[in-house]
């Protein structure tokens, strides 16, 4: 089977999303313009199924209200039950009521784990400060707490912060990582991804972080199959196929392509003898699919 492991859905009357309705604003992303509509499953699933995609992971993406999100996604999973569907949640590990969000969260059978964004991209970050998310107490002790409850964690960050962050990490051992998008190599030129590179050594020392290839058209919306390739080799080399798998980032991603100009990209890239790893089996041992 094989398993979208990163995309996002939105209802624009079910569910708020300040950060995507927030007119004329120009994101790390590109302009949010086209994407300021409803996606809902059976779009998603007209986008993936028809590349041979038959399960996905829904993956937080900025609600005003986490809580009224993931019991959206949970209606839309118990609607469509011939899609499986598993989803990471947002959760504030910093919060004082954390243990109780965590508590309602797991009554929602579809959830796996939790996303608290670390960093998106160096303008923004300096206006949101999540970076500082790495110095708090809190931070970690909910990152231990994921994992004591069997929930894992989807990490987003920048290169610049992958040390830090692997020395935080390996103070949740129990806890399953999923780095998100590669790592957000954002600076493409030779130089930047060596440092992406180099940065990226950290992370995949840790036997608990499996990487997602998603969102590599975040930072470049001209990228080809080449471009991509040694971004996507990298991470097969750092991480190995058993700890890589595929996300589309969809919608995101599609302001930079279509879903088959994607999906073909990977079937380009990808040896025949990893595919079946990356493109399902990783994220169903990861994700918790039967």
């Amino acid at each position: 089977m094989k398993i979208d492991a990163h995309h996002h859905l939105w209802d624009l009357e079910a569910v708020s999303y300040p950060w995507l309705m927030e007119q004329g604003a120009r994101r790390f992303f590109g302009d949010p313009t086209s994407i300021q509509r409803n996606y809902l499953i059976n779009e998603f699933r007209r986008d993936a199924g028809g590349q041979g995609f038959g399960a996905s992971v829904h993956i937080q993406v900025g609600a005003a209200d986490g809580r009224q999100e993931a019991e959206w996604i949970q209606s839309v999973a118990d609607a469509t039950l011939d899609w499986p569907m598993a989803q990471v949640v947002f959760c504030d590990l910093t919060a004082s009521d954390r243990a109780a969000q965590l508590d309602h969260f797991q009554t929602l059978s579809t959830v796996r784990g939790a996303r608290q964004i670390v960093g998106r991209a160096p303008g923004e970050d300096a206006q949101t400060g999540t970076n500082t998310l790495l110095d708090d107490p809190r931070f970690l002790s909910g990152l231990q707490d994921l994992g004591q409850r069997g929930l894992s964690y989807d990490l987003q960050l920048l290169p610049e912060l992958m040390e830090k962050t692997s020395a935080v990490l390996a103070q949740a051992p129990e806890t399953t990582v999923a780095l998100c998008h590669a790592g957000s190599p954002h600076d493409r030129s030779a130089a930047g991804l060596a440092k992406w590179a180099q940065a990226l050594t950290s992370l995949s020392a840790l036997p608990n972080v499996t990487c997602k290839l998603s969102g590599l058209g975040m930072f470049d919306h001209g990228w080809t199959a080449q471009k991509i390739r040694p971004i996507v080799e990298e991470c097969l080399d750092r991480f190995g196929p058993e700890r890589c798998m595929f996300g589309s980032n969809f919608p995101v991603d599609s302001l930079s392509s279509d879903y088959l100009t994607l999906a073909e990209a990977y079937e380009e890239i990808l040896p025949a003898a990893v595919k079946d790893q990356v493109f399902g089996a990783t994220a169903a041992a990861f994700y918790g699919f039967d």
